[in-house]
């Protein structure tokens, strides 16, 4: 099946100012045009183009995945480039993926701390501790301005 930039952009999720954007950038070598110059995408090229947005969505850069997906026009020969491509990709979600558990851990606990049943104590005794600890240092109360603020 055949479709029009508009059809490929509904079907991707993707704008066609993105489609047209990435071809460009050399993304889409495998798309078609027909004899009026417009491009044609088949399914195929929908299934190229989920790697792509797989690929984007993951940070990777535009360079690199212009060198997958020049890779994958080469051919089977270069599967050891894209194998290494994709490892040094997925370690970098990897990565990325425990970047953001630990964030959401911090997340989690600061939400455990606002909806605990005496959590308006705990907030005062940190806010007291901040207070003594910039004391102590000789630094001004953090929350005096503030507290002007709301008043």
């Amino acid at each position: 099946m055949t479709y029009s930039i508009k059809e490929a952009a509904a079907l991707t999720g993707l704008s066609v100012y993105t489609l047209r954007f990435y071809d460009q950038q050399g993304l889409l070598p495998f798309v078609g045009r027909n004899q009026a110059g417009y491009r044609v995408f088949t399914d195929s090229d929908l299934n190229m183009l989920h790697t792509i947005c797989c690929l984007k969505n993951t940070n990777m850069a535009i360079k690199e995945i212009r060198q997958y997906v020049a890779y994958c026009m080469a051919g089977p020969t270069t599967i050891p480039a894209r194998q290494e491509l994709l490892a040094k990709q997925r370690a970098a979600v990897l990565a990325e993926q425990r970047r953001l558990t630990a964030n959401l851990k911090e997340i989690d606990y600061k939400l455990d701390i606002y909806q605990a049943p005496d959590a308006v104590a705990i907030i005062t005794q940190e806010r007291q501790y901040v207070q003594a600890e910039k004391a102590a240092a000789g630094l001004p109360d953090p929350y005096a301005a503030a507290e002007l603020r709301d008043s």
